[in-house]
């Protein structure tokens, strides 16, 4: 793959060639840039096949730089210092991307991981689902990213009404009635959910949308109602502090 390494340090660059040296996969470095003017230029001349790019640069940032692209035709990896609210959007948005100081384990599998790629993953559509999720102030609002076998979904958190586990695929129910089934486990999700206070874990099989319970019953050991009129269950060791936020929100 020729590859452009973007970084306006250049003991970072250098870091980062020594790393790809122990890739295990066909890498060429055929550019550098230390900014977001020289990377779009070596982009632009050499038309690589992967760009690792860091996000803050004297002239601006990488996502200056993409924008300044009349497309995107090669696979991206994003290096960055980002703060956590920042990495969240990137996971959001299911791009790859390596927190500095740079880990060679991780960065040698996401180029292993994109070599593998057969072409770069509808990037253009999560670049735009990562800049709306950069920008969202309210959280129930961020787009997340969905890859079944033979499409990519984004969807509206708040449009979510719950997750349920199945092995280790998780499906999603939204609220127009669809089902989006994915090949990662629920636990996944429950952690990039976490942060996200209209998401509760209550049960090992279920992780809801609060917004979407309409009761609570205490029969059958008790179980929650969505709208939907999904009934739920609940598990023993949830069950306290579930109640405690139902109080709150008067689902009883």
């Amino acid at each position: 793959m020729k590859t452009i390494i973007i970084d306006d340090e250049a003991k970072a660059r250098k870091t980062i060639k020594e790393i790809l040296k122990y890739a295990g996969t066909d890498i060429e470095v055929v550019a550098e840039g230390d900014s977001v003017q020289t990377g779009y230029e070596a982009i632009m001349k050499h038309q690589p096949d992967l760009v690792l790019l860091d996000i803050k640069m004297p002239d601006g940032t990488g996502f200056d730089l993409l924008k300044k692209l009349p497309s995107i035709d090669f696979k991206l990896i994003f290096i960055t210092a980002f703060e956590q609210f920042a990495i969240k959007a990137f996971e959001f948005s299911a791009l790859d991307f390596i927190l500095k100081p740079i880990d060679p384990v991780k960065l040698i599998k996401s180029v292993q991981k994109a070599s593998q790629l057969v072409e770069n993953e509808n990037l253009s559509l999560k670049l735009k689902v990562l800049f709306s999720n950069l920008n969202v102030q309210d959280k129930s609002h961020r787009k997340l990213v969905l890859h079944t076998d033979d499409k990519v979904h984004v969807v509206e958190t708040k449009n979510i009404v719950y997750c349920k586990s199945d092995g280790g695929y998780t499906i999603f129910h939204l609220i127009d009635n669809r089902k989006i089934t994915v090949s990662k486990n629920l636990k996944i999700y429950d952690d990039l959910l976490a942060n996200n206070c209209i998401f509760f874990r209550i049960h090992r099989t279920f992780l809801i949308n609060l917004d979407y319970v309409d009761y609570y019953s205490k029969q059958d050991g008790g179980f929650v109602v969505m709208k939907t009129g999904d009934e739920i269950p609940v598990a023993q060791r949830k069950k306290e502090q579930f109640l405690t936020i139902l109080e709150n929100l008067n689902k009883f």
